[in-house]
């Protein structure tokens, strides 16, 4: 297994194509696999009534402002698609309307990733599985019947669907993770790739996320925790990326290599070192009767009687007088 992992940028660019591009420069040195942003078309996806998440701009006076000033234009989206390709990442964007969707078929996009927020929209979903191409699909706002129904539709329409467990806060407190989800979902759709999108803000749940079979993992990226934006608490540092990324491929090449907890034969050698040998811990007399106050253990093994096999050897006589921390053996004991 080789975790999918995704580096959300979102709105961490602020509007600004040219911070959009330094973010594919600076994410592309941290081995994910892939980079995320949102396609926004203000006048197809809201209005002047969406409240803010979070009232967290000083420059626009609604939500529907907001999304017009995070919004590129198609040829931009071009431009930012060929970076991404350039250094390597795959390039990924949410879509939040019809139009979005018309407009990343334009510049040519690989999957769809779904937000939480988008479960139920019925029209949005059909949209996407008309261009037949895989979808990751978001589960943070949605109980398992309105998932069940959006796994239902995207299936009856034939396209690959992937599966993550989220938690629609925002950073989310590790009480309201929902690790125990995963599993869920896996039992639920064992015929879906499962992951986690998370937004804790920090690396520890993305790694435990995998442990617990997560095969895809999104988690949003900023440059500064003190940056301007709505997700930048809930993000991670290109540093802590590195961090995480270099965590969850060394947490792969364990779970790519179950061990056989029968076959002992890599501790052969380490086991004549480190088990152990039946010795006396006093001096003892032929005719000695042996009692459990008389046996101490030694290293190495193979030079007494196995020190797991102590209780047999209680009751017995002595055939041979012992010094103190003799070993012993078959030879010295009557059957």
């Amino acid at each position: 297994m080789k975790v999918f992992l995704i580096a959300e940028i979102a709105q961490a660019h602020d509007g600004s194509l040219g911070i959009l591009h330094s973010y594919i420069d600076a994410i592309s040195s941290s081995g994910v696999d892939a980079i995320k942003f949102q396609t926004h078309i203000a006048e197809a996806e809201s209005s002047t009534f969406e409240p803010f998440r979070v009232k967290f701009s000083y420059e626009d006076n609604t939500r529907y402002d907001y999304w017009k000033r995070m919004s590129f234009t198609a040829e931009q989206w071009k431009g930012i698609k060929s970076h991404c390709e350039e250094v390597g990442l795959e390039f990924m964007s949410s879509p939040f309307s019809n139009a979005a969707v018309d407009l990343l078929e334009e510049v040519g996009i690989k999957r769809y990733k779904v937000g939480s927020g988008e479960v139920t929209n019925f029209l949005l979903l059909d949209k996407i599985c008309k261009t037949g191409k895989p979808i990751i699909l978001s589960s943070g706002m949605s109980s398992y019947d309105e998932l069940d129904r959006a796994v239902e539709f995207i299936n009856s329409k034939g396209n690959d669907i992937s599966i993550l467990q989220c938690s629609t806060v925002y950073p989310t407190p590790y009480e309201k993770l929902g690790l125990n989800i995963i599993s869920e979902l896996k039992n639920r759709y064992p015929q879906c790739k499962i992951g986690l999108s998370e937004h804790t803000g920090e690396i520890y749940s993305g790694i435990a996320g995998v442990a617990l079979g997560a095969e895809i993992l999104e988690f949003h990226a900023v440059f500064d925790k003190r940056m301007f934006g709505p997700d930048t608490t809930s993000s991670l540092e290109i540093d802590e990326i590195k961090l995480l990324v270099k965590g969850v491929r060394s947490l792969e090449i364990a779970l790519n290599h179950p061990i056989n907890k029968n076959n002992l034969e890599s501790f052969k050698d380490l086991k004549n070192i480190f088990e152990k040998s039946l010795a006396v811990n006093k001096a003892l007399l032929k005719g000695h009767v042996l009692a459990i106050d008389d046996l101490e253990s030694k290293k190495p093994k193979g030079f007494g009687i196995s020190a797991s096999d102590f209780q047999k050897v209680l009751g017995k006589t002595l055939k041979n007088n012992l010094n103190q921390w003799d070993f012993l053996t078959i030879g010295d004991i009557n059957d």
